[in-house]
């Protein structure tokens, strides 16, 4: 084996020459890193005063505690603001780099808002860009601190406008990819960098301090007169409850990082890119409620309000689930969990899917397909919502994308009824139609098309106004015995044990075995990934 032989010799004089040129390049190095960061820390006064962190603080505290942080591109822009070389502060307002986050290698970028408010420029537009290329081609999920004032009008130059588009792109490559976007606003984020969490596949607001608007109050009445507050255009509490552009409300910048964080370990990065198998841990944490009161959960008429956090609760690992946009469509129940150590997604109802929750079920659905997260359906739905402002808010084409997502959804998805089981809502939350791995019923559960008192009630309108059109008038015994036949009908189909016979469910179950009998279920599921080696004709036997 040829070894080489080092010719090296510290003490000689070319060696300490070396030494000393290399140490004070590597120390200007630091010393112009270092005026980046006291650029930064001198808003730290203003920062506290606001109940904010600095943006490294809030990157150390995104990181795993002692994992390494490999900082990228620190001197972009150096030189390039116009200022002489001792004034010039690199960066490009931009703070990149790989890092962990729950064992999760990811991209991680974050607005330096310590310096001028964290207005964009132009190297931290290219350094934007090159992470994500980084991310892009590494297939690393990407999450973002961001905190912008904008653009700077004052030095605008239409090339970094139409550049600038470019991060847009990215994003919407890097989801695409089934690459995660994460995105924590913990302050404005205005004008295109609005699209920045409209990009995202996950959005965590800080209260009082988020802000995402196309136009600010001072634009928006340059341009239409309209007033309004910067709440009211684009607040973390408007678009959690209202646009549902946020996904999860943070009380500050450290809760909105514990969001992030808890995120990605939910998501579960390495084990849903999967390419192994998940391994299942039958000693995981047990929910930390007993199962035997799943038997008094759900009340024997359907129409009673239940809150399907309860059932949550006695099924998943730990009792812990991380609910996804918890203030806006908010009778439609999403989130993510483990059960027996593979992460999940849930999906569940708390009253009618009304367009709200349509559109955040499609989301959700999408990002679980991205990340490879198999789906768990609880359904207890009274069906789509009805109404004017129903229709007039498009409840038919938002209802039609989660039914798209549902039909084309690339991951597992087991369904459970564990009440009523109504109209379009059995499409919607995944019913036997619609291609679900297994189907379980609870035996208290009911399906069909509407309930039996609602489709009397129709056909004794239907059958008045057609009366009433000729000029007649139906008797009420003629009503009454075409309700009774009606609800006699419907009540004898609905029942889990007339529907599991027509085999439209894989079982009916105990409500105490539901956390067994779904982790079965899902290991079946998974044995799907296995490798296996096709051949072109069947083993035969000797």
């Amino acid at each position: 084996m040829p070894i080489l032989e080092s010719a090296i010799s510290q003490g000689a004089p070319a060696f300490e020459v070396n030494a000393q040129a290399m140490q004070t390049a590597l120390t200007e190095l630091r010393q112009l890193e270092a005026r980046t960061r006291a650029a930064s820390s001198k808003a730290a006064p203003s920062f506290a005063k606001r109940g904010q962190l600095l943006p490294r603080d809030r990157v150390a505290l995104l990181l795993d505690a002692g994992s390494p942080f490999l900082e990228l591109s620190t001197l972009a822009g150096y030189m390039q603001d116009g200022q002489k070389p001792e004034k010039s502060i690199p960066g490009g307002g931009i703070i990149a780099g790989l890092g962990f986050i729950e064992n999760t290698l990811c991209m991680v970028v974050a607005s330096d808002s310590g310096i001028e408010a964290g207005a964009l420029q132009p190297m931290g537009i290219e350094k934007m860009q090159r992470a994500q290329d980084i991310a892009l081609e590494n297939r690393l999920p990407f999450v973002n601190l961001g905190e912008s004032a904008g653009a700077n009008l004052l030095k605008y130059k239409v090339e970094h406008f139409i550049l600038g588009g470019g991060n847009f792109y990215r994003l919407a490559k890097l989801s695409a990819a089934g690459l995660p976007v994460v995105n924590v606003l913990h302050g404005s984020s205005t004008a295109g960098g609005a699209y920045i969490p409209g990009l995202s596949d996950y959005v965590i607001m800080v209260r009082e301090r988020a802000r995402a608007f196309l136009a600010g109050p001072p634009l928006l009445k340059a341009a239409t007169g309209e007033i309004a507050t910067d709440e009211e255009l684009g607040g973390a509490e408007m678009h959690c409850g209202v646009s549902g552009l946020g996904e999860y409300l943070a009380e500050d910048d450290r809760h909105a990082i514990a969001f992030a964080r808890e995120l990605m370990r939910k998501i579960d990065w390495n084990a849903s890119n999967r390419n192994v198998m998940a391994a299942f841990d039958f000693d995981a944490p047990a929910p930390r409620y007993s199962a035997e009161e799943l038997m008094g959960v759900m009340p024997p008429d359907t129409k009673t309000p239940v809150d399907m956090r309860e059932v949550i609760a006695r099924i998943v690992d730990d009792s812990d689930f991380l609910e996804f946009k918890a203030s806006y469509g908010s009778a439609t129940l999403c989130g993510h969990a483990k059960l027996m150590g593979v992460s999940i997604g849930i999906i569940s109802n708390l009253g009618p899917i009304d367009t709200a929750g349509a559109t955040k079920a499609t989301h959700f659905i999408q990002s679980c397909c991205q990340t490879q997260t198999p789906i768990i359906y609880l359904q207890n739905t009274t069906g789509y919502m009805v109404g004017k402002d129903a229709e007039q808010g498009g409840i038919i084409k938002h209802g039609s994308k989660m039914i798209q997502a549902v039909s084309n959804a690339t991951v597992p998805q087991i369904t459970l009824l564990c009440g009523a089981s109504f109209g379009a809502g059995n499409y919607g939350m995944c019913g036997r139609s619609f291609g679900p791995r297994f189907v379980f019923s609870w035996p208290n559960s009911k399906t069909a098309v509407m309930g039996a008192e609602q489709a009397a009630g129709t056909m004794a309108t239907v059958m008045q106004a057609s009366a009433a059109r000729k000029g007649l008038e139906v008797p009420e015994f003629m009503l009454d015995n075409m309700r009774k036949q009606i609800i006699d009908t419907f009540e004898s189909q609905t029942s889990a044990f007339y529907t599991s016979g027509l085999l439209l469910d894989d079982g009916v179950i105990d409500p105490r075995d539901t956390r067994r009998v779904l982790a079965l279920a899902l290991m079946a599921c998974l044995q799907q990934q296995r490798s296996v080696q096709t051949m072109q004709f069947g083993v035969a036997r000797p």
